[in-house]
């Protein structure tokens, strides 16, 4: 078996094939943060989390908050470490934990973003997500193979300016 992974995904959007048996990811968008021969992470980020909002996220991580986390989203990024908070965002990227995924995106996961965030001083765009996708070596690669993913390019605008309810269609289209 090869286990070279056959071409990188990272910085891609992939979308579950219609009729994609797991609920985790029926009719998602997943945007790839990192792809190797370890495996690969992403986030979906078309799940709004159906009850918890920003300040109830921010007030259980205690962390101080203005008036304008009411309008605050939270993502559910994947069935993977569930209580994980993690922002996909766009500059800037100087924050203590960030992945750069391309030259306008990012990812980070550590506390002086989401203070940030709180306080109205965080990246201009951003998504806050619990939980994320992850595959083991080979694992993405051969689902590809198996065609159970879409892949396309990833797209400011479908990340941070379309509806939830619209992503998975809209990131459809660019195939």
């Amino acid at each position: 078996m090869n286990d070279q992974i056959t071409q990188n995904m990272k910085g891609k959007f992939i979308m579950a094939m219609p009729g994609l048996p797991d609920p985790n990811f029926a009719q998602t968008v997943t945007c790839l943060c990192e792809h190797n021969e370890s495996g690969a992470l992403g986030f979906i980020i078309n799940k709004v989390h159906p009850l918890l909002t920003g300040r109830e996220l921010f007030e259980d991580l205690g962390i101080t908050c203005n008036d304008n986390v009411d309008k605050i989203d939270i993502f559910l990024g994947g069935p993977v470490q569930p209580s994980g908070v993690f922002v996909l965002h766009c500059g800037p990227f100087q924050w203590n934990e960030t992945l750069k995924i391309s030259d306008w995106l990012a990812l980070s996961n550590s506390r002086d973003i989401l203070e940030a965030i709180a306080q109205g001083q965080g990246p201009e765009t951003f998504l806050i997500l619990l939980g994320c996708a992850g595959w083991g070596p080979m694992q993405l690669d051969n689902e590809l193979s198996d065609s159970a993913w879409l892949t396309c390019e990833l797209s400011r605008e479908i990340m941070f300016e379309t509806k939830p309810d619209l992503k998975y269609e809209k990131a459809m289209m660019l195939i």
